[in-house]
């Protein structure tokens, strides 16, 4: 059985120049919970359109996200809500939780090679948690679902979109997500995949299939710390 959760050499990852980060539970780590705030505005914002209870919006919610990859792209598909008025409402949030980070900001920094935020959120999110971090500007570029079409990972035309634009080598390349279904298109692509998981495996209130398992094989290494990570492969 592959040992997913060892540590990482130097020379498993020599050959890497695109390095390309999910956002949400991923450059930041679960426990700092930004997201939370985002699932609350997108349940308000269900329960507002549709006339349902805080609980029913809640079930509609996730099962959009679960089916369609993003909240967003079910009401688009099944309402035909303006995209742009839902990123907003949904990221109107308090991004004073998320600390600085100094050390992963240094960690990327020195990385060598390109560096990606490749997200499901909008721009704007990814560039006030990242700022927040301290570590928006040892990135190349934020790919994010506007630029995506509004179609979400982990729907393979969206990977191809993001390699297209930024002429990346797959072979060549690693991706980092918190999402395990998220990294399937990129491991079959060569990429190196590496998932993000909160510490202790401690998922609260996390669906089943937002879970790594035994079944994962399309992970390369799990880790709890990024920063960790990352400077085992200076």
């Amino acid at each position: 059985m592959t040992d997913y959760r060892r540590a990482p050499t130097k020379a498993e990852f020599s050959h890497v120049t695109d390095w390309v980060f999910d956002l949400d539970n991923t450059l930041y780590p679960h426990h700092v919970d930004l997201f939370s705030q985002i699932d609350r505005n997108m349940t308000a914002y269900v329960a507002t359109l549709l006339s349902l209870s805080p609980e029913d919006a809640r079930v509609l919610q996730k099962q959009y996200y679960r089916d369609h990859g993003t909240t967003l792209q079910g009401l688009m598909l099944h309402h035909g809500i303006d995209p742009d008025d839902f990123l907003e409402k949904a990221h109107a949030i308090d991004y004073g939780v998320v600390p600085a980070d100094p050390e992963l900001g240094a960690v990327i920094k020195a990385l060598p090679g390109r560096k990606f935020i490749f997200t499901n959120g909008s721009v704007r999110h990814a560039e006030m948690a990242a700022r927040a971090l301290g570590i928006l500007d040892h990135f190349d570029d934020i790919f994010d679902i506007v630029a995506a079409g509004y179609t979400p990972k982990p729907a393979g035309e969206t990977y191809d979109k993001f390699m297209s634009l930024h002429r990346v080598d797959t072979r060549n390349a690693a991706m980092f997500e918190d999402l395990p279904r998220n990294l399937v298109v990129p491991r079959a692509l060569g990429m190196k995949t590496v998932l993000l998981v909160p510490r202790n495996l401690e998922y609260d209130v996390a669906e089943a299939w937002e879970r790594v398992d035994e079944t994962c094989d399309q992970i390369d290494f799990i880790t709890e710390n990024l920063t960790e990570f990352l400077s085992n492969l200076l």
